[in-house]
């Protein structure tokens, strides 16, 4: 119930107010999502964590000029890889093998699957399933985020390419995805604030097949 009354508080914070948020809810928000689901367990993503205010201040006009790019405390991007490689495959395979501390034959038999199927593939459809892999996590540091009294605002409103131009992410093989502004909501400036959260009922979103 503590978790679903958090989520009911929540909602997509319009303005916030520039209140820095304590480092230890930042660290446990993205470590929410280090422990996200993936396909394959590949965790084709990587976040960037900016907290320069010149840096927030450049993408801002890239993003529909949404003040809680630069009146947030932390702005999270979610960057995806933007192909599949055998070198980032095999990676976390071996990782994988390090850290169980054995191999294991089918475990190897599926790494070499995935060998013979991603690499081949057009690198715009490996970076959209990439992509999806990152929303997974960034849904897991929506409701961290949530847990911790923390805002979030999830924003697809900006332009890729501009924003992977200003944090260099083309170069280290990612394209950014979808970014998460976490900081305080500004009541005071906040059109949304006080207005009812509105779903779907339950019987019009969930089918149960007996």
């Amino acid at each position: 119930m503590e978790l679903l009354d958090k989520l009911n508080w929540r909602y997509a914070a319009k303005a916030m107010n520039g209140k820095k948020v304590a480092e230890d809810k930042i660290e446990r928000i993205l470590e929410a999502a280090r422990l996200a689901p993936t396909s394959s367990g590949l965790q084709p993503f990587e976040i960037v964590v900016v907290k320069n205010q010149e840096i927030k201040e450049q993408i801002r006009p890239v993003a529909w000029n949404q003040s809680v790019i630069t009146d947030c405390s932390h702005l999270l991007v979610f960057a995806a890889w933007d192909t599949y490689t055998a070198e980032r495959i095999n990676y976390m395979f071996d990782l994988t093998n390090e850290i169980r501390g054995f191999k294991n034959e089918g475990w190897e038999n599926y790494r070499q699957m995935l060998l013979g199927s991603y690499p081949q593939k057009s690198a715009e459809e490996n970076f959209n399933h990439a992509a999806k892999q990152a929303y997974i996590a960034f849904s897991h540091s929506i409701i961290a985020a949530a847990y911790e009294g923390v805002d979030a605002t999830p924003l697809e409103g900006f332009e890729p390419n501009a924003v992977d131009k200003i944090l260099g992410l083309r170069e280290k093989g990612l394209r950014s995805a979808v970014l998460l502004p976490i900081g305080y909501r500004n009541e005071s400036e906040d059109w949304l604030v006080n207005l009812k959260k509105v779903r779907k009922p339950m019987k019009e979103l969930v089918t149960i097949l007996e």
